[in-house]
Parts: structure tokens; sequence; C-alpha cells
């Protein structure tokens, strides 16, 4: 009875640990080990092993991300997807764009048909969180505006009493125009559309007396107008939008790899690095530039990158002002003044971490 009542206990601890053990060995049998482990492989690894990063865009948004009929993309959010490529493969083209309306961007993100959104999307705790993605560093700070034509007489959002609002549905602008109209007292009548140009087509064409949408992309859209001069934007800001890539939630080695590609080109401009004297900066006896550079130092390997990946990010795709220069700014057809996008040491709100 001695004997009994003193290894009944140990019978059943071992019980308790050979449970789990013959669990491990079972699932190793069916290959989920295997499965778990091809779960855990980072996006970056995939995106190595392809050789070009699948990136998803707009394709309909002058000056952030838009295919003309040749079929050449360009654009701020274009940019930030060729930066990417240019640290990854030293080859800027290496991208795939997939053209995606706002109501299907977060599926093909988390679906894993694209690797990395870079769609005008506005960073909010709800898609932080609830959607299941990961925010880069905002590319493009905006709020959201209201267009009316400018024979209207519309100067205000009472001016909209009654009146019919064209509005992009799957976006946050849906649901910012119910606040603002809501908080200001007025009543109006929403035409929501999927697709950016039926909406834009709709104001156009007279169904409705305003449109909303993100302020840059108002003044984006009108710059294609037939008469942009006959439509003006109300000096009035809706909301907070703070643009920029996004990434997949829990694959921190990819995010790690977008969020420091898009500093990159925010340091690059402030340390006067642009893709015309990146050659001759590798020569400087500026400790932060050679750090930067890679000319010093091993970055680059943290991120699973070569330590020149930022010297490679200028030289093919210049530096966040020469971007939207040429996008959305002075050497564009826009010419939208940089204002908060500009460097923290210009007023602006663009500020790197350092790269040391």
């Amino acid at each position: 009875m001695l004997l009994e009542s003193k290894y009944k206990p140990m019978a059943r601890w071992t019980s308790l640990l050979l449970t789990p053990l013959l669990a491990i060995v079972s699932i190793m049998g069916c290959g989920g080990i295997t499965e778990n482990v091809q779960q855990r492989q980072s996006r970056l690894d995939i995106v190595k092993k392809r050789g070009t990063s699948i990136c998803g865009v707009s394709g309909t948004l002058p000056g952030f991300s838009f295919v003309d009929e040749s079929g050449k993309y360009s654009g701020i959010d274009v940019e930030v997807c060729r930066a990417v490529a240019a640290a990854l493969f030293d080859n800027p083209d290496a991208v795939e764009y997939r053209n995606l309306e706002a109501s299907e961007r977060f599926t093909a993100l988390n679906g894993g048909e694209v690797d990395v959104l870079s769609r005008n999307t506005t960073w909010t705790l709800g898609r932080d969180s609830l959607v299941g993605m990961e925010f880069a560093p905002t590319t493009f700070y905006d709020g959201q505006g209201m267009m009316v034509r400018k024979d209207s007489k519309i100067g205000s959002l009472q001016d909209l009493q009654g009146a019919s609002i064209c509005v992009g549905t799957g976006t946050t602008t849906e649901l910012n125009l119910t606040d603002t109209m809501r908080q200001a007292k007025v009543n109006f009548t929403p035409i929501a559309y999927q697709q950016a140009d039926a909406t834009f087509g709709a104001y156009l064409e007279g169904r409705c007396e305003g449109v909303t949408a993100d302020k840059s992309a108002l003044v984006a859209r009108r710059s294609n107008f037939p008469n942009p001069q006959e439509h003006i934007i109300l000096d009035i800001t809706m909301s907070k939008e703070p643009l920029g890539p996004a990434t997949i939630n829990n694959d921190s080695a990819w995010f790690d790899v977008v969020k420091w590609v898009t500093y990159a080109l925010i340091e690059a401009e402030e340390l006067g690095i642009t893709s015309a004297n990146v050659e001759q900066m590798k020569k400087s006896d500026n400790p932060t530039i050679r750090r930067f550079l890679g000319v010093e130092g091993a970055l680059g390997e943290g991120l699973g990158l070569s330590n020149d990946f930022t010297a490679r990010i200028v030289k093919h795709v210049g530096n966040y002002g020469e971007v939207y220069d040429r996008n959305l700014g002075k050497n564009s057809q826009i010419k939208l003044p940089r204002g908060e996008n500009d460097l923290w040491t210009r007023g602006g709100l663009l500020y790197s971490p350092p790269f040391r």
C-alpha cells in the first residue's frame, strides 16, 4: 500500500508529460511542423526568392499611383515600391504592380496577393489592429476636403444643406463625411461609388453638388478635368489623413525593411544626398553620411539587406524631396506646395530616426 501510494502521483505526472510529447510526434507525422514553419516564413524571404516585389497600388490617382496608356506607372506611392525594389535587388523596376480598389486592398494584403500596400491608405487605429495591418512611416500628411463647382456659389459646409455629395465607398472618407455633416447639422444625400473613377465621373456629370476625398486626391483629379478652373476646393479640413505604405501584421522582418526604406528617403533629403551626388557623397568624411550610405558599419545586415541599400535607393529613386517634386510638387502638373510634408527642419512633419 505504501509503494502504491508513493508511485501513483509519479505515474500521473509521467502521463501528463507524455501526452503533449505524443501529440507533437503525431503532428510531425502529419506534416504539421512543416506547415507551421512555412507559416512563420517572412515575406522578406519569399520576395527575395521570387526576385520581385508585388505592390498593391491604385493606378488611377495622378501624383500617387497612376498608369498611363503605355503601361508606365508613376506617383509617390509607386516610388515607394520602386525604393523597396532598389534596396532589395539594386533594380527599381523589379516590381509587379496590382491595381486595387479601396474595398479590396486589405483583403489582397492579408491574403498574400501583394507584398506591400502603397495605395494612399490612411493609418487608423482600427486598420492597425482589427484589420491586421502594420503601417510604415507616413509618406504624405493629408486631410479630407470638399470640391464644388465654382459657379455653385457654395463656400461652406452649411451651403451644402440638402445637397448630394459623391463619395468613395470602402474608405475612411464615408465615415468622416457623415461625422462632419452630423456635427455641422447639415442634412445631405451621399452618393457612394466603389471606384474612384466612377465617383469623380458622377460629379463631372452633375449627379452631385460636391465630391469629397483627400485634398491631395481632389487636387490631382482636378488637374485632369476638362476645365480645372471651373472647380474649387473649399477651405475646410474634415479629418486627419496620414497616408503611407503598409504590410501584413506580425512579420517584423519584412515590415522593418519597408519601414527603413521609407525612412531612408526622408533621411537622405535631410543629409543633402541626391540621385545626382550620391556617388560623390560616399567620399564624405562625415561619419553620419558614411554610415548611412553603407561605406562604414553594417546597418543593412541587420535588415537582411546589402549594407549599401540606402545608396541603392537614392541612386535609382532619389530622396523624398526629389520624389515629391516630380510627382506632386514644382516639377509636376499638380504643383502642390510641400506644407506639412516638408522636413521637420523646415517646419514640416517629416522626421527620420537616426541611422546608427
